[in-house]
């Protein structure tokens, strides 16, 4: 086993280097793609600006998964791994820093800025409705101030035959109740008129609204469709305050002020005392009567106005890596992918350590309190082999030391035992 794991561990060495180098490029690429949204300048310092940013990034990722491959799977004491650990943690940190975020603005940029558009329109289609319907709330009053009208004209006309104050004519009342029913028709009037005005600024809304909408959902670059969408936002917004301008709601609060401090009584021009105390009584039940209609029309003209003005939101613009980071929620797909090109050689990094603890558990020799039976006659088998290849080695060395002896001729041994012999006759 521990052969086949080093064996593997050499055979995938370069496929691991071929991996971490493309792995680099790919985030180099997409760095590159993302960083040259954010700078400004000319297109040839924009272009070597970005280029540099990215290649530096992809060797720093290059080096620094390099050095913890080489090094962190052959750390064996506790201290250095924590330290290793501890410096892989923040280099990871670093890259997505560095880099993984620009990857995550190439890769969802323009949808990200789509969406970014997309919910500035939701909230301009909100103001233009409030903005209108508070506009409308004022045509609500239309009514009653067409009943009060309607109410002081048909008094006057019962004045003419003496049905108030029993004397027949045009006299101070009559007079009196048409002023009350002219003022009334004529604020009416104004009512009408800006409902005209105001459908007419609310299809104007509308069909801003219907553009910048198809810059949204639209094809083409994102940059050309942002500007385009912009200049529609800046129309809506003057459009939505000429709306709240439309709305009749002050006017009407105003008219129901005048009408209630701006009546004054006329004095009563009877040809006798009698009708001319008549008219007196018939001014002053008038006098209540304007005042209730002025306090009716104006906490209806409050009720209006509660809901306050409508403040239009101010578009801004985005460039891809912000609206990556503001609506990274909705992204999150991109942003996987963009941190995974990044840190995945960190999964090499645990495999190689797993791979050569298991080796180095191979190498350990065995001890007797963790040997199991199966260990133990394995141990016995290679023993016996051992002891057998050892004497078989011996057996092999005396016979050859046999063989030799045997081999040396007979008058070799006679020459030298003759010599011995004449040498000591000498």
């Amino acid at each position: 086993m521990k052969s086949s794991l080093r064996a593997g561990v050499s055979g995938l060495d370069m496929t691991m280097r071929i991996t971490l180098g493309v792995l680099a490029l790919a985030s180099g690429v997409y760095t590159y793609l993302g960083v040259r949204d954010l700078l400004d300048g000319s297109a040839v310092i924009t272009f070597f600006a970005a280029l540099i940013y990215s290649t530096a990034v992809s060797i720093a990722i290059y080096a620094f998964w390099s050095v913890l491959m080489r090094f962190l799977p052959h750390v064996r004491d506790i201290a250095s791994r924590v330290y290793l650990g501890l410096a892989m943690v923040l280099g990871c940190v670093m890259i997505v820093a560095m880099s993984s975020w620009l990857n995550a603005a190439a890769l969802a940029g323009s949808a990200a800025i789509e969406q970014h558009l997309a919910v500035t329109l939701q909230g301009y289609t909100r103001n233009l409705d409030e903005a209108n319907n508070r506009a409308l709330a004022a045509q609500s009053l239309l009514p009653d101030i067409q009943l009060a009208s309607t109410r002081f004209a048909r008094l006057a006309d019962a004045e003419r035959t003496g049905a108030l104050t029993g004397s027949a004519g045009s006299g101070t009342i009559v007079q009196l109740l048409s002023q009350m029913a002219s003022q009334l028709d004529d604020l009416g009037r104004e009512v009408t008129a800006s409902t005209e005005r105001t459908r007419t600024l609310y299809a104007e809304g509308s069909a801003s609204i219907a553009r910048m909408r198809e810059q949204v959902s639209g094809t083409g670059d994102i940059k050309t469709r942002s500007d385009a969408f912009g200049v529609e936002a800046l129309k809506l917004v003057g459009t939505i305050a000429s709306l709240q301008q439309t709305s009749m709601g002050p006017a009407v609060k105003r008219a129901a002020a005048d009408l209630a401090t701006g009546f004054i009584a006329p004095a009563a021009d009877g040809r006798t005392a009698e009708i001319a105390g008549r008219q007196s009584e018939v001014v002053t039940s008038v006098e209540r009567a304007v005042a209730a209609q002025a306090s009716a029309l104006s906490q209806a003209a409050d009720r209006t106005l509660e809901s306050g003005e409508v403040q239009p939101q101010r578009f801004q613009p985005l460039s891809t890596a912000e609206a990556v980071l503001r609506y990274a929620g909705d992204f999150l797909p991109s942003w996987a992918g963009a941190i995974s090109i990044d840190l995945l050689p960190a999964v090499l990094v645990l495999i190689l350590c797993v791979v050569e603890a298991a080796i180095r558990r191979e190498e350990e020799p065995a001890r007797a309190e963790t040997m199991t039976a199966a260990d133990l006659i394995n141990a016995m088998r290679l023993l016996r082999e051992v002891e057998g290849e050892r004497l078989g080695v011996a057996v092999a060395a005396h016979d050859v030391a046999l063989a030799e002896a045997a081999a040396v001729p007979a008058d070799a041994n006679v020459t030298a035992l003759a010599h011995a012999r004449g040498g000591k006759k000498e």
